[in-house]
């Protein structure tokens, strides 16, 4: 099947092509696994976390299975991914930073050999494994040579892969489109990232044996910028944002706190000076914030059905009970562009325009919290995390309050499958897993947990317990916040817990080091400007 055909021209064909007939499954020994990452998404921004944009389908999921409501990702598109992927600090993965080398073994831009990867080891314990979507862990996106590809999805683990090799793509004409190896002429019309990822991953999955569990990474592009999508969809959501930023975030920490998300105590994070009141701003300036807002949740909504006909084809394949789908977002809502964002193109949204959300919208995005993508602040960090899993999850539409990372997806999936993580893969010596099976946590019971850090252009944390100590930059004073009583961080308690920083800065000082944080890169020069757009995102 032609994955440039547009998804209305096949709805018709859907119930042959990708879904097939009903199926009924005998329950495999090993469940299925289904990890969905979204990209650039905030905190709040979906329904079952205290959201106004309608997503009908995550809400099920979490309705049916447990959601998080103190899940960490690594606070930027490609550190979160080599971590997602295995089960280490971006780091000791090679990651560092982007897909570039700095000069440092963290920061060399490409996973490293020391590193194994989730399909890779989740191969040896039977399943099959499939990718679909958003690679960014290697710095050769139009690699022609065995060599150059030495990263892409196929050399590290995954039997069929469909998406982009590259880390932003234009949501109707990809540039870096890519089936397995091969490299595709970009698609003509009708073609859209997010149906086409969820088209391949039906794809697939049906036509895998039924007798073989399978792991599915299906890595959304959506709701990166540059925001587009559909008109259709857009206009569904023209003049929903005319209420504005101050009220919708008051409405969506009401209904976060109604839904056992955050705790009542946690005061609601105050508008930053360098942002304008909603009710400053002209008719005009409205208008035009209400139009990339109405972009912005188009993406999500979208995203959101293509779940639900990822979900509908499961239960068609009669694998959907023994299936565990974890859903996540690899950063904070995104400030970059500044306070006005951008509204660029004709029309915004369509194909090649050029529309970013801003802060002033990434401030809602992220509610109740400080800060955004790029940042360690709860508000860059903190995700959303939906783990469904019918057959293996008892219980129904809870919220779990234990604290999960990242690389606790390598444990948890190592346990479920019955693999056996290597110490050494290929030749190479294996660094250990670093984070805990979430498994206890599914059933609500305690983590056993030392302290979980961060580091991202020089921006960093640690959090230990209930206790987190976290910086702006290299040159930035630690601030120290008891996470318990005020998670939205509004009183830095430094001044008054000297000796808990000096202990904090220790424990982060000793990973940084362990983990390939240090050296780092151009050590001694002055450290690299943030990325741009940043340098307007205050507290």
């Amino acid at each position: 099947m032609n994955p440039f055909i547009s998804i209305k021209r096949l709805a018709p064909l859907l119930a042959v092509s990708l879904v097939g007939s009903p199926v009924h499954a005998a329950a495999p020994a090993k469940p299925n696994i289904i990890v969905i990452l979204v990209d650039d998404m905030g905190f709040s921004d979906i329904g079952c976390y205290g959201s106004e944009i309608p997503t009908p389908n995550l809400d099920q999921l979490a309705a049916g299975g447990v959601r998080f409501s103190q899940f960490y990702n690594g606070a930027r598109c490609c550190p979160t991914r080599a971590s997602l992927l295995t089960g280490l600090y971006p780091h000791q993965a090679g990651i560092g930073h982007m897909v570039e080398d700095r000069g440092q073994d963290g920061y060399r831009g490409e996973l490293n050999r020391q590193c194994v990867t989730l399909p890779e080891v989740l191969r040896s314990a039977g399943y099959a494994t499939y990718m679909t979507g958003k690679w960014h862990v290697t710095k050769h996106t139009t690699a022609t040579t065995p060599e150059q590809q030495s990263n892409w999805p196929l050399q590290r683990g995954f039997e069929h892969y469909f998406g982009i090799i590259s880390g932003k793509a234009d949501y109707f004409h990809p540039d870096t489109l890519t089936r397995d190896n091969e490299r595709l002429p970009p698609p003509g019309d009708g073609f859209y990232t997010t149906d086409a990822f969820v088209d391949n991953a039906i794809r697939f999955v049906n036509g895998g044996p039924l007798d073989q569990p399978f792991f599915l990474y299906l890595a959304f592009n959506a709701p990166h910028f540059p925001l587009m999508a559909p008109p259709d969809d857009i206009a569904k959501f023209r003049g929903k944002y005319m209420l504005g930023w101050d009220q919708l975030r008051k409405q969506r920490h009401a209904k976060q706190i109604t839904l056992g998300i955050v705790d009542q105590a946690w005061p609601l994070a105050p508008r930053p000076p360098e942002l304008k009141a909603w009710d400053s701003l002209s008719a005009a300036e409205q208008d035009r914030f209400d139009h990339i807002m109405a972009i912005y949740a188009a993406c999500v909504n979208h995203m959101d059905a293509a779940v639900g006909r990822l979900v509908a084809a499961l239960r068609q394949r009669g694998v959907f009970d023994h299936t565990l789908i974890v859903f996540l977002s690899d950063n904070g809502g995104n400030a970059e562009s500044g306070p006005d964002g951008r509204l660029n193109g004709t029309p915004p949204g369509a194909a090649k325009s050029d529309v970013f959300c801003g802060q002033s919208w990434a401030m809602l995005e992220n509610t109740p919290f400080r800060r955004y993508k790029h940042f360690d602040h709860e508000g860059g960090i903190a995700t959303p995390f939906i783990a469904s899993w019918p057959a293996g999850i008892k219980g129904r539409g809870e919220v779990r309050q234990q604290v999960g990372h990242l690389v606790d997806l390598m444990p948890t999936c190592v346990e479920l499958a019955g693999a056996k993580y290597p110490s050494e893969f290929n030749g190479q010596a294996i660094q250990p897993m670093e984070g805990q099976s979430l498994v206890p946590a599914f059933e609500d019971q305690a983590l056993a947990r030392d302290a979980l850090y961060w580091e991202h252009e020089g921006n960093a944390a640690v959090r230990a317990g209930d206790w987190k100590l976290v910086r702006l930059g290299r040159a930035g004073k630690w601030e120290l916040y008891n996470l318990k009583d005020d998670r939205t961080e509004q009183h830095d308690l430094a001044q008054t817990h000297p000796e808990r920083v000096q202990q904090l800065a220790a424990k982060w000082d000793a990973w940084a080091a362990r983990t390939r944080v240090t050296p780092y890169p151009n050590e001694g020069k002055k450290p690299a400007k943030a990325a741009a757009g940043n340098r307007k995102t205050k507290p």
